[in-house]
């Protein structure tokens, strides 16, 4: 349900595009995916790591953090995550402001 082209991205970050938008529970598709969407061509290598490190983590606990329900383990409490969690509350801003 990606709404970008993996054209022009090397093999790793088409990887990880798509498994962002699959990752079974369609409420973290959204959540992961679209923040992929917009960010998996800007991470270097280091943010790379990190997003692949998230990709892994079981979608409760991830969806924990993103929504604050449980606090972040500080192995896991990187930029990309903050950033991810930042997006994730834009997003919901947005769509409070609409309705």
């Amino acid at each position: 349900m990606t709404e970008r082209s993996s054209e022009g991205l090397d093999v790793r970050r088409r990887k990880l595009l798509f498994r962002a938008w699959r990752r079974g529970v369609r409420e973290m598709d959204l959540i992961v995916g679209r923040y992929a969407d917009v960010y998996i061509d800007k991470f270097d290598e280091p943010g790379l790591d990190d997003f692949e490190r998230l990709i892994e983590v079981p979608n409760s606990d991830l969806y924990a953090w993103v929504v604050g329900g449980e606090n972040v383990p500080a192995a896991f409490d990187t930029t990309v995550l903050r950033n991810l969690i930042s997006f994730h509350n834009s997003l919901d801003n947005l769509v409070e402001a609409k309705t």
